[in-house]
């Protein structure tokens, strides 16, 4: 019988790159582990900004095709899906290391109240996924001057 040393914290570790798995951040590496061979769960990143005409998302997804990638509105939440498709090894072609990650992906944002969901445009290129939801003109905000006395 092998006995082998117990490290709690390799288990808080353990836990901790799980909780970044399932909130789309990359798990933490450290020292011990820097050469390990392992493909990880990955989300897109994605940049939110905000104009008075328009909600922008851009999204970066490198080495995904147009065709694999899917944007979608249901029930006031905005949903970009996909899949970033692993070369096979082919004859003659061996990896000695992957770090890119592969596999499918799901991100949902909360549409805000004041955007409008009929006239939403998505454009993909090199990588770069640009979603505009523009503001709706009814929930445009009217300036009102209020006198003090």
């Amino acid at each position: 019988m092998n006995l082998i040393k117990w490290d709690p914290f390799s288990e808080l570790e353990e836990v901790s790159n799980r909780l970044n798995r399932i909130f789309g951040r990359a798990p933490a590496r450290t020292e011990a582990d820097n050469e390990m061979l392992a493909v990880a769960d990955w989300a897109p990143s994605v940049d939110i900004s905000e104009t008075d005409a328009a909600y922008l998302i851009k999204g970066e997804i490198p080495g995904v095709k147009k065709e694999d990638v899917k944007v979608t509105i249901q029930d006031g939440m905005l949903t970009i899906q996909g899949e970033r498709k692993q070369e096979k090894e082919e004859k003659g072609k061996k990896f000695h290391r992957v770090e890119c990650s592969y596999g499918s992906f799901v991100r949902s944002f909360r549409v805000p109240d004041d955007a409008d969901e009929n006239k939403v445009k998505a454009d993909f290129k090199d990588g770069m996924l640009n979603i505009t939801l523009p503001k709706s003109a009814k929930a445009k905000n009217k300036a009102i001057n209020v006198s003090v006395s």
